[in-house]
């Protein structure tokens, strides 16, 4: 059981909870295990009878900057498998909330912050608010662990191709390449697009009061939204999925980390979301002890060391 302090939590009038994560380092919002068990303490804590939940930030540079790197790096195999296990396990925790979930995103939502969104039932974005008068640049979207020559760990290459295209999902996977707010939106991969940052939160109630039985089709405590689970009635949309799989592997011949990416795309699509997930967590902790991966992950701490 954990003693760790419940990430702050507002429930309004209208029985929706409006739950605040971060910053925890600096301006910034990093998936530490410290901030994962506050996020667990919050969620078990919510009450039965929610109308909605919103996953909001209290960053006003990021939504969630991903996951803590540095631990990635100094874990031995055992402890980045509990690390990683933990988060699956928490994350969880929202697909299994009786009510309609939304992720505001209002910056940067990469890797793992992304994959805590994709739990929710629909990913809603605003443009980052101006600074010093000025309009703010499209803020960066997307998984890019395969550009450290890592993988996901928290159910991304199973997410993000049932929320766009399967094909340029799974490619950008396989590629770490993240999308510019304006492509993700483009993309197919936000449920709406708040015009401002003060109209976020308004725009995610009215999602939710739009879609108050949009948790019915997750009855089974996986995410409304992964490959294994046709949610939008599209037909075809299985065989898309594998005609995609089968395209980027052949795509990404000999690139470890994409074949991994590949290899948890398949898990999900032949077995269920728990086989994805542990496809996964081993790919990630094997990547990450390579030298490829040591190498990126260090090249990435001193490239921003020097900004």
């Amino acid at each position: 059981m954990t003693t760790a302090e419940p990430l702050p939590v507002s429930i309004g009038p209208d029985r929706i909870a409006i739950m605040t994560i971060g910053p925890n380092q600096g301006p910034m919002t990093v998936l530490d295990e410290s901030l994962i068990l506050r996020l667990e303490a919050a969620l078990k804590a919510l009450p039965p009878s929610l109308a909605g939940f919103i996953l909001a930030s209290g960053s006003s540079r990021v939504f969630i900057a991903g996951a803590d790197l540095k631990a990635i790096e100094a874990m031995g195999h055992d402890e980045l498998d509990r690390y990683l296990s933990l988060g699956q396990r928490v994350f969880g925790l929202i697909a299994k909330l009786n009510c309609p979930t939304v992720a505001a995103i209002n910056g940067a939502a990469l890797g793992g912050g992304l994959e805590l969104a994709m739990h929710c039932d629909a990913l809603i974005a605003a443009p980052a608010a101006p600074r010093d008068g000025q309009p703010a640049k499209p803020y960066p979207i997307g998984l890019p662990e395969a550009g450290l020559s890592i993988c996901p760990g928290w159910g991304g290459t199973n997410l993000l191709p049932a929320r766009m295209d399967p094909i340029d999902a799974i490619r950008r996977t396989c590629a770490g390449k993240p999308m510019s707010l304006d492509e993700a939106h483009a993309a197919g991969l936000l449920d709406a697009l708040a015009p401002a940052a003060e109209a976020l939160m308004p725009t995610c109630t009215a999602w939710i009061a739009a879609n108050p039985r949009a948790h019915e089709g997750r009855r089974d405590g996986a995410p409304l939204r992964w490959i294994g689970r046709d949610t939008q009635g599209q037909t075809g949309r299985r065989a898309a999925v594998l005609a995609a799989i089968d395209q980027a592997a052949a795509e990404f011949t000999g690139n470890d980390p994409a074949q991994a990416c590949i290899r948890a795309c398949k898990a999900g699509m032949a077995a269920s979301w728990a086989s994805a997930l542990d496809v996964e967590r081993v790919e990630l902790n094997r990547l990450r002890a390579e030298p490829a991966g040591k190498a990126a992950i260090r090249a990435f701490f001193e490239k921003s060391a020097k900004k």
